[in-house]
């Protein structure tokens, strides 16, 4: 039987080693970006582990598109984008958390436009009810 301080001996270690993966995936993810280009060239677009859009990238061919036209190439590029890098914070979470309820919750907040498949939305879904029982992660 292993004594009281051998176990917080290794509780502690499991702690530090927690702590030195999680950071080691925050520093992954904070280097992470998708970029995208339009089948034409017209549109480069950047986006952040996030999907946030951090840089776009207009050829002289994008400023003789209409409006609309250009407004649509400019949405899809930027969904192109952060399909790349929802592939990649997946990727990189499963090294870190496998798969599991704690990837699964990576997965149902990634943007829908990143293409990580979440499982189907049921009818009687609520955001309401989300925010009153939050998934608990253990």
């Amino acid at each position: 039987m292993e004594s009281a301080a051998q176990w917080l001996a290794g509780y502690d270690e499991r702690l530090a080693r927690a702590a030195a993966d999680a950071k080691a995936a925050t520093e992954s993810l904070r280097q992470m970006s998708g970029t995208a280009t339009s089948p034409r060239g017209e549109i480069t677009v950047q986006v952040g582990p996030s999907g946030a859009m951090e840089d776009i990238r207009l050829t002289p061919a994008a400023r003789a598109m209409e409006a609309e036209q250009l407004a649509q190439l400019i949405l899809a590029t930027a969904q192109e984008a952060q399909r790349t890098v929802g592939a990649q914070v997946v990727e990189i979470m499963t090294e870190y958390v496998g798969d599991g309820p704690a990837l699964d919750f990576v997965k149902e907040n990634m943007p829908p436009a990143a293409g990580v498949a979440t499982g189907p939305r049921r009818a009687d879904d609520d955001d309401d009810d989300y925010f009153a029982n939050p998934v608990v992660i253990v």
